[in-house]
C-alpha cells in the first residue's frame, strides 16, 4: 500500500540590503544570474550555466554542458524594475514534494535597495525543511546576490 503523508504549509520571509541602486540590482537579479549563484546552488554540476528569463512564463533553469537542464521555477508574474513571482516545483530527491511560490522584491531602502525574499511552501515541509531553505536562500542571496553585487563585478 503507498505511504500517504499529510500535506503541511510554511512561509518565510527575509531581507537583505544592497547599497546600489534599484536599476543595478534588477539587471544582476535577473540578466546576471550566473555570475553571482554559488557553486554549491548549481545541481547540474558546476559548470552549468544558470539563467531566468524575466517574463511570464521564463524560467529560472540551469543547463550543463552535458545537456542535462533542471528548470528550479516558473516565472508567474514580473513587475518589471522591482518583482519576480515564481513558481516551483520538488521532487522527494530535494526534499519534497512540494511546491515553492517565491517572491523576489525590490524596493528603495536608505539610499540603496532592499530585497526582500518571501517563501511560501506546500506539501512535504516541516520546520527543519523550512529551516534548511531559509538558511540556503540567506546564503544565495547573501553571499552570492549582495557580496556580487557590492563587489567589483556588481557595480558596473
Amino acid at each position: 500500500m503507498p505511504a500517504v503523508e499529510n500535506a503541511q504549509t510554511a512561509h518565510f520571509e527575509l531581507q537583505v540590503e544592497l547599497d546600489v541602486g534599484m536599476d543595478r540590482a534588477w539587471k544582476v537579479l535577473t540578466e546576471e544570474i550566473d555570475r553571482w549563484w554559488l557553486p554549491d546552488f548549481r545541481a547540474t554540476g558546476e559548470k552549468c550555466v544558470v539563467t531566468l528569463e524575466a517574463r511570464a512564463g521564463g524560467a529560472l533553469r540551469q543547463r550543463a554542458p552535458d545537456g542535462t537542464e533542471l528548470d528550479w521555477y516558473t516565472v508567474q508574474m514580473v513587475v518589471p524594475g522591482s518583482a519576480l513571482y515564481l513558481v516551483g516545483y520538488s521532487a522527494k530527491e530535494w526534499g519534497g514534494p512540494n511546491v515553492s511560490m517565491l517572491k523576489l522584491a525590490l524596493s528603495p531602502h536608505e539610499g540603496g535597495t532592499r530585497l526582500t525574499v518571501t517563501d511560501s511552501l506546500i506539501g512535504c515541509v516541516d520546520a527543519s525543511r523550512v529551516a534548511t531553505l531559509k538558511e540556503g536562500w540567506e546564503h544565495l542571496f547573501g553571499a552570492g546576490y549582495r557580496d556580487y553585487l557590492q563587489g567589483a563585478g556588481g557595480r558596473a
